[in-house]
């Protein structure tokens, strides 16, 4: 770990050195790649150079204890060799986190698609529900929701609904969200008092540039439409709806929120280029052994991840086997703590495979 580490010092040092000189910055784009490069780099030199400095802390404090004889230096040496070892494995920690491969999709906006599964109207319902929960969350973070479709029934509920949440680091938040979520409950129309179990799938998806993915025109077939629903007066009363058809995946998208047809359109290719390039990150996924080991599960949307059961108040994240008992808090988007259990189980296994490799 520390050659590692001092290859990434020297590495940091020369990046500084390029930015440095005047030359640089003639060239715009390789200077923002070495800015994006130093960004990067710094947390991980900055946590080493910490170490480094408490390594000397404890060498200079045992150095003292060998050679000096008076009392009150030896008790000060002491005191500080106490804290510098204390602190040293709490740094030794700190650096092995920061050294975990990163997800490079963390940082980028997301797409979410909510979809009722068995239970009828009380999935629908329970779907509108999650809908509302993920708002609430995102705008707690700060990020900004915009909903591209929705599959409504007259009871309130959601057969279907995609949004976008736009934000850096929104991947990196909702990424554990992706598959079956299970409800337990007796329905507001259940006369008998029975506790019903529904399902609705949640699909996390993250953004991707038009760089990333390219779309021949040619692919895709364009239908306009009159929208339906909330949405002001303009776009109930103009064909301002899209519905996009990629013909080589076959792949359906509609956006209606909008009151312009053109950013519709512009909407709607923004979610065929997140679907096309979840696609293609979920191919890759299943070439890896090690990421089809892993226990905590980010994307496939059949797995059952969660149970919510109201008459307990009861969640549970069957992926690391943890139980909260505040759901209706976490109904309200407080979901900071089950998404940071999440986070930590997949820390503490990326840093075993850390451990395995060295």
């Amino acid at each position: 770990m520390f050659e590692k580490l001092e290859d990434t010092l020297m590495k940091y040092e020369e990046i500084n050195r390029l930015l440095i000189d005047p030359k640089a910055a003639e060239d715009s784009k390789r200077y923002m790649e070495l800015m994006k490069e130093h960004s990067s780099l710094t947390p991980i030199v900055e946590a080493y150079k910490n170490y480094k400095r408490n390594a000397e802390a404890i060498a200079d404090a045992e150095e003292i204890l060998k050679s000096e004889t008076d009392n009150e230096l030896r008790e000060l040496a002491k005191e500080e060799l106490n804290e510098a070892k204390s602190n040293e494995e709490e740094l030794e920690h700190e650096i092995r986190l920061l050294l975990i491969p990163k997800d490079a999709d963390d940082e980028r906006s997301v797409i979410v698609e909510i979809r009722a599964g068995a239970g009828g109207d009380e999935a629908a319902l329970f779907a509108a529900e999650l809908y509302r929960m993920y708002v609430r969350y995102s705008e707690r973070q700060g990020y900004k929701v915009e909903t591209t479709d929705i599959d409504s029934i007259g009871i309130g509920g959601m057969k279907y609904v995609s949004f976008m949440v736009k934000g850096a680091g929104a991947y990196a938040h909702l990424k554990y969200e992706s598959g079956v979520h299970r409800v337990q409950r007796v329905p507001a129309t259940e006369s008998g008092g029975r506790i019903h179990t529904s399902t609705v799938t949640v699909a996390i998806m993250p953004e991707a540039s038009e760089v990333e993915v390219n779309i021949d025109p040619k692919d895709c077939r364009i239908d306009v439409f009159r929208a339906s629903g909330n949405g002001g007066q303009c776009v109930n009363t103009t064909d301002s709806a899209i519905r996009l058809t990629h013909i080589p995946t076959g792949i359906v998208i509609s956006c209606q929120d909008e009151k312009s047809q053109l950013q519709n359109k512009a909407k709607a290719f923004e979610v065929l280029r997140a679907k096309l390039y979840f696609l293609e990150k979920m191919r890759l996924h299943e070439e890896e052994a090690s990421l089809r080991k892993s226990q905590v599960g980010t994307g496939d949307r059949s797995e059952k991840i969660r149970t919510y059961n109201f008459p307990q108040s009861r969640l549970t994240d069957h992926r690391i086997n943890l139980t909260i008992y505040s759901l209706d808090k976490f109904m309200e988007g407080d979901i900071d703590e089950v998404i940071g259990a999440l986070t930590a189980a997949e820390q503490a296994e990326k840093l075993a495979e850390l451990d395995d490799a060295s």
